[in-house]
């Protein structure tokens, strides 16, 4: 089982908060002699070495189910001319060229192998597969998890959603999709969703995400709700991010139950996010 790389996390956050991620209309499996580290490059991942008839392959993978991606269809690389090395782990990468690339997961396989001359070396279906996992009380929800692995490993079109902070008056949950079937959001007069724009957009928006190290956002600005109405509002125990400005609509992207103080607003109160306190980032 292997888990997204520092590039591919970065792509993710972009992805959601900054600038649009394009996947390759490709990508490969590259075998590797010792773990490459969530930090490889194409050119620092411990790859086999460039000889001996060893060449990247590409892989493809089923449609994202419960937060993975799994290789669909084996992938037979070429019949080795002389002795590969003991490998232990892979790479998917974005490019077929040896050296070059970003390398969007690393995993372990169950077995190492040691490929010598003549053999030809297969990886079968199904030993490849790279899952974002759940954390709990917080985190991004199944339904996103899903859409931006299929985008990222099966170049699947996922436009850049809007990011809307919604509250909530239940616990969020991972397998949330839309806040009208969970029943979960804030009641009250005057209530609304506030959007937080792409980083470089309007205010209030997100901090951008850069360099190639993992990272998190946050909000620049603070995040501030409409003026409390008559009759105050149902108690807020959480919050969520969600791709729909209207009430009830839209997809959940994510949500909190740990960091959001429980309160109840009475009319005339304001309920705001200070700048910096939505943080967000890949664990």
């Amino acid at each position: 089982m292997g888990s997204l790389a520092d590039y591919a996390e970065n792509a993710f956050l972009n992805h959601l908060f900054g600038s649009a991620h394009t996947p390759a209309a490709a990508i490969y499996l590259a075998l590797c002699t010792a773990d490459p580290t969530d930090a490889a490059t194409g050119a620092s991942m411990s790859e086999v070495a460039n000889a001996n008839n060893y060449t990247r392959k590409a892989i493809t993978f089923a449609a994202a189910a419960s937060r993975a991606v799994a290789q669909t269809g084996a992938v037979t690389f070429n019949q080795a001319s002389g002795a590969w090395g003991t490998i232990t782990h892979w790479t998917i990468v974005n490019s077929a060229t040896y050296g070059e690339g970003n390398v969007l997961a690393t995993g372990a396989f169950t077995a190492s192998f040691t490929p010598v001359s003549g053999n030809t070396p297969t990886v079968a279906s199904g030993q490849v597969t790279v899952t974002i996992s759940a954390v709990s009380n917080h985190g991004f929800t199944t339904y996103l998890a899903n859409k931006m692995l299929d985008l990222m490993f099966r170049n699947t079109a996922y436009s850049q959603p809007a990011t809307y902070v919604a509250l909530l008056d239940q616990t969020g949950a991972d397998t949330d999709t839309t806040l009208t079937t969970a029943g979960k959001e804030v009641a009250g007069t005057d209530y609304a969703r506030v959007l937080v724009n792409k980083a470089g957009g309007s205010t209030p928006k997100w901090a951008a995400v850069s360099g190639t190290t993992p990272t998190a956002t946050d909000n620049v600005n603070a995040v501030t709700f409409p003026t409390v109405g008559a009759g105050g509002w149902s108690t807020i125990v959480g919050m969520a991010i969600v791709d729909g400005g209207t009430l009830d609509a839209g997809n959940v992207l994510a949500y909190d139950n740990d960091n959001v103080v429980d309160q109840t607003p009475a009319a005339g109160d304001t309920v705001s996010f200070a700048a910096g306190a939505l943080d967000i980032s890949l664990e």
